[in-house]
């Protein structure tokens, strides 16, 4: 009998009393982490495929690369695509919890790049054309990272789908590499 994970648990009418019902599988944190990894990882997802494809109002990736072209990176749209399917692959990885560092690492890569080619020069604020809105993606994305992806994702059968300390460190060094990579060329 496993008393010993009853002493350190509540009972099933205990916990249905304080919270209304109870799952064994699901807690609110995860059914939250699934909220902001569904509207970050598909928006962010929806952003890549503007780039990529052409839709949700996006320019597609023959303009997006000539507007890379103009930033400096040559071949403007060989980087719009690396761009489009970070952002898209990223969000979607994000979306699911599959991957998650590695997916946080594409998002946490293209918004360096966005900072040290686009925002960077214009300050903090959004409304300026600043930096704002990219280190709110970023760090929403090194969060997931960090705190893991929750119950309700792909990655719970996998030993980095409970977040932690080397998980963020993988996803900001890779990011990171990444985008002083693509900054360097």
């Amino acid at each position: 009998m496993d008393t010993k994970l009853n002493i350190f648990r509540p009972s099933a009418t205990t916990e249905s009393a304080a919270q209304g019902t109870v799952t064994a599988k699901s807690s609110a944190s995860d059914w939250g982490l699934l909220l902001i990894r569904l509207t970050f990882g598909l928006l962010m997802a929806g952003h890549g495929a503007q780039k990529l494809f052409g839709i949700f109002g996006g320019k597609g990736l023959t303009e997006t690369g000539k507007g890379f072209a103009a930033l400096g990176f040559h071949p403007g749209k060989l980087f719009a695509l690396i761009c489009g399917l970070s952002e898209f692959l990223g969000g979607l990885g994000l979306a699911l919890g599959l991957l998650t560092p590695l997916a946080a690492a594409a998002i946490i890569g293209v918004m360096i790049n966005a900072m040290a080619t686009v925002t960077g020069t214009h300050g903090l604020w959004e409304t300026d054309g600043g930096i704002e809105y990219n280190v709110c993606i970023a760090v929403v994305a090194l969060a997931v990272a960090a705190i893991g992806p929750g119950r309700l994702a792909v990655d719970r059968f996998f030993r980095w789908g409970t977040g932690g300390w080397p998980e963020a460190a993988l996803a900001l060094g890779l990011g990171g590499i990444a985008a002083a990579i693509t900054l360097s060329i």
